[in-house]
């Protein structure tokens, strides 16, 4: 009886909750109403564009505020100035630099992520902005992305369950995140003008489910659009991504912003769902009278098709009121905490999800962990070892307080080795948009690594991508999947001269491993941000048991990937037109799907313990749509550390009217366990899906029929499965 008291009265809570929010959204519609009845249609259109290369005005006259923005996704971008792309000067705006969201996906923990959304959102407000530019979910389509390692994987459910705490963490401190790039912005290369044709089940199952998540699940306050096309059209101002997807099926009642420069037509930006416009190409003051932010597309080009009755009055005021709405949520709301910024909490939450993120990819015979007490001489080779990675790459580049090398974090954790660190090779200094070589011999670097690594114990090679142009950097794509600068070479007369060589590989994007045979270890680090050596020295210890796992597959080779498996019109496409003739299938959808093997398949990553799962079982065999699937699995941690193991549930349709993938992820969840201990984990999988995208019928489709349940550790690694069957 007691139990049935104590539900109600949550139950009344709850309710009570749920009406006073709503009054306190009418409130703020009224509100609303009000102001916009106050505007002049000159002071509603100047909402709807920049006024600085950050910001968008406010109106002075009713008090209403500017909107600041900084770029993210993994940190607060140092200040730009007023009308240029240079920094600023300022000596207050350092940050943490969290580690790429390529890392985050990798922890498969969205606990983790929503501690990272709080804190960056807490920098973000500490700094004044109103709009953090990030999280990114665009889908890992090609190995050679050059922006890939700002993004959530090749996944759809992975990029989407992850994004949504980031989302609503970063949002607790009144701060809007801004999902991006919306949609099908998957390469860098010809990325303004590029014309993308998907077929409509690609972009509904592989594309936008991560966007709609956050929308839906996230109640993301903002979303970028991006610079592609999208079947002729800009999809920063695109009537079906927009007006009948974003804002019509799925009800999104916050702004559409550009990507800096991403609009290209007046009528169409109005009328098919553009909300602010930033960086277009009229950038910045000219050298007359007139401000040229007010020939944006949405400035006085826009105001002249209102006044003269070309476009009516309610399409600005649609916008307005979106843009007020994220004010009252953002700068006007009474509610808005302080913010911090470069705390140790913060550096804390980075190293955390560098702990979790770093991916163990090989470990032959136990080379790792290496003993901290150990008196070997080690030898720590590469550019990588030392260089700054918070510097270039685009966008998201950060100036931060600090940022640890691998090699500073290897020396301070392994104080009685004898470490000696050989560059080994250059990559020339960052540039955005160029690359300038390096001014140093590359043989001479290599022939001082190789007599290095002829007189130590054991070798760890620090090696990679970095973030230069044409490596993983914005507006550029990789050449080649290879290692750059001579890598390949270099680790192969290394693995020469000394047959203890461990590879650590720091990197936003798959790459090839000629030498992965000889290697005794390697180890997926991404870019870490702030507490990188800490981080990468906590696991190569053995203080931190590793527990990341892929967000994307590693291919043997660039023929093995779904998106280079055809012609150049598959990537990167003609200069105009680009075709997705892989369709669906992508990442492990193509490799299992066509039984290509990988090089390393999504979601594996090893552990210094061991794990075995003993049993899984459903509570029934037979559902129906909107049912839940009850399975349990039984896991136990079999060695001798305590460690973390990622379950993982792929979904297969035995017969399909279409075509479908081998399998798909539906369901994940990091098992934390002590040596011995054994944990019932319990899965709620909902039935609807497993439905596929219908193109003719424009819906969701479930069939009835059997679906195979597998429960693995990495989509190559399948330990149970199981069979049910759809009413």
């Amino acid at each position: 009886m007691k139990k049935v008291i104590v539900i109600h009265l949550m139950l009344l809570v709850v309710g009570s909750f749920q009406l006073l929010a709503q009054q306190q959204q009418k409130d703020v519609e009224k509100r609303i109403d009000e102001i916009i009845s106050q505007l002049t249609l000159e002071e509603k259109v100047k909402m709807c564009h920049a006024q600085s290369k950050f910001s968008s005005p406010g109106v002075e006259r009713l008090g209403i505020p500017e909107i600041w923005m900084s770029d993210g996704p993994h940190g607060v971008r140092a200040e730009i100035e007023w009308d240029s792309w240079n920094y600023a000067g300022w000596t207050n705006d350092s940050c943490t630099a969290f580690p790429a969201l390529t890392c985050l996906a990798s922890t498969f923990n969205p606990e983790l992520a929503y501690k990272y959304g709080v804190a960056i959102g807490e920098e973000a407000r500490y700094r004044k902005k109103d709009i953090l530019l990030g999280p990114g979910v665009n889908i890992y389509r090609t190995p050679l992305n050059g922006r890939n390692f700002e993004y959530m994987g090749e996944d759809p459910y992975l990029a989407s369950v992850m994004c949504v705490p980031y989302i609503q963490g970063v949002q607790t401190n009144s701060v809007a995140a801004c999902v991006k790039h919306y949609a099908l912005n998957n390469q860098e290369v010809w990325r303004g003008h590029i014309n993308v044709k998907v077929s409509d089940r690609a972009l509904h199952e592989i594309y936008l489910p991560a966007f709609k998540a956050a929308v839906k699940d996230g109640e993301v306050w903002s979303v970028m659009g991006a610079y592609n096309q999208y079947n002729g059209q800009h999809t920063s101002h695109h009537e079906v991504l927009i007006n009948d997807i974003l804002k019509g099926d799925w009800a999104f009642d916050g702004v559409v912003v550009t990507d800096w420069g991403s609009a290209h037509d007046t009528k169409e930006a109005a009328l098919n769902g553009l909300d602010i416009e930033m960086g277009t190409g009229t950038d910045g003051l000219t050298s007359s009278t007139e401000n040229a932010y007010d020939y944006y597309y949405l400035a006085k080009p826009f105001l002249e098709m209102l006044k003269s009755g070309e476009i009516d009055e309610s399409v600005v005021d649609d916008k307005v009121r979106r843009i007020l709405r994220l004010m009252f949520r953002t700068n006007m709301s009474k509610a808005r905490p302080l913010g911090r910024k470069a705390n140790q909490e913060h550096f804390d939450v980075a190293r955390e999800v560098a702990q979790e993120g770093i991916v163990l990819l090989k470990n032959h015979k136990s080379f790792l962990p290496l003993d901290p007490e150990t008196t070997q001489t080690i030898a720590v080779i590469g550019e990588n070892a030392t260089r700054m990675m918070t510097i270039g790459g685009g966008s998201s580049e950060l100036k931060t307080v600090h940022e640890i090398s691998p090699l500073e974090g290897i020396q301070k954790r392994f104080t009685k080795a004898n470490i000696i660190h050989s560059m080994g090779y250059a990559s020339g200094p960052s540039a955005y948009g160029r690359v300038i070589p390096s001014h140093l011999d590359a043989d001479s670097l290599k022939q001082a690594a190789i007599q290095v690594a002829k007189e130590a114990d054991l070798v760890l090679f620090v090696g990679g991508l970095n973030k230069n142009h044409e490596q993983d950097c914005e507006n550029g794509d990789r050449k080649s999947l290879n290692l750059p600068f001579g890598q390949d070479e270099l680790l192969s007369e290394i693995m020469a001269v000394n047959n203890h060589v461990g590879v650590v590989l720091v990197s936003g994007n798959a790459v090839a491993m000629p030498w992965q045979a000889q290697a005794k270890a390697i180890v997926q680090a991404w870019y870490l941000g702030s507490e990188t050596g800490h981080a990468l020295a906590d696991v190569l210890s053995g203080d931190v048991n590793p527990s990341g796992k892929l967000p994307f597959t590693f291919p043997v080779k660039l023929k093995d990937n779904g998106a280079h498996a055809f012609d150049a019109l598959s990537y990167p496409g003609n200069g105009v037109d680009q075709v997705y003739k892989e369709d669906i299938l992508v990442g492990y959808r193509w490799h299992d799907t066509k039984q290509i093997k990988p090089l390393y398949a999504f979601g594996h990553g090893l552990s210094y313990t061991s794990f075995k799962i003993h049993a899984a079982e459903v509570q029934s065999a037979q559902y129906q749509a909107g049912d839940f699937v009850k399975l349990s699995v039984n896991i136990s941690n079999t060695g001798k550390q305590a460690g973390a193991e990622v379950l993982q549930v792929y979904v297969h349709d035995s017969k399909a009217a279409v075509m479908r993938p081998l399998k798909e992820l539906k369901a994940f969840k990091k098992v934390k366990l002590t040596p011995g201990e054994s944990k019932l984990v319990e899965f709620s999988i909902p039935v609807d899906s497993f439905a596929y995208y219908d193109e003719d019928k424009e819906e969701w489709q479930l069939e009835a029929g059997q679906f195979k349940l597998m429960v693995g550790t990495s989509s190559q690694d399948i330990r149970k499965t199981l069979t049910i069957e759809v009413k």
